[in-house]
């Protein structure tokens, strides 16, 4: 659902996904497609991954790192705020050279946060019970961790 979302929310305002509620005044670009694709799919698995309700650690990178999805894949001309600033002209010799970093930026970001989320997602096994470690013994079982080391423990 929140993929579904992720794509509706990128693809719709910048015209990837063709509505007739938007147009766009430049082609769409081969570039485009694979990030709101990327978008979707790491802000859904994000959002899939396991965590405390009360953890809402995150959140508003994610919302930005889609935002800026929205800025690189928008067609340059097409946004107020960029024509505003630099003008239709730099929108098209500025901005746009700009907009395929910045998607990869968005992307990296995304897939960083996933990541983050991964490594601190909540833990529903009993090797992650408190006084367990994820290191195997020698016979291959998780064993319990002890508050000194073994050579600390030898005189």
């Amino acid at each position: 659902m929140a993929a579904a979302l992720s794509a509706l929310a990128v693809g719709v305002p910048t015209d990837v996904i063709d509505t007739s509620y938007f147009t766009r005044m430049t082609p769409i670009r081969w570039w485009e497609y694979p990030v709101l694709a990327l978008t979707a799919v790491l802000t859904g698995l994000w959002v899939s991954i396991p965590r405390p309700q009360s953890d809402t650690r995150g959140r508003g990178r994610v919302i930005g790192s889609v935002t800026a999805a929205v800025f690189a894949v928008g067609c340059p001309v097409c946004n107020k705020i960029v024509v505003g600033l630099l003008g239709v002209s730099g929108a098209l010799g500025l901005w746009a050279p700009v907009q395929p970093v910045l998607a990869a930026l968005s992307v990296v970001a995304l897939g960083a946060a996933v990541a983050i989320r991964w490594r601190q997602r909540e833990c529903t096994t009993e090797a992650c019970a408190p006084g367990f470690t994820t290191e195997a013994s020698p016979a291959g079982r998780t064993t319990p961790a002890s508050g000194s080391s073994a050579a600390s423990s030898h005189p």
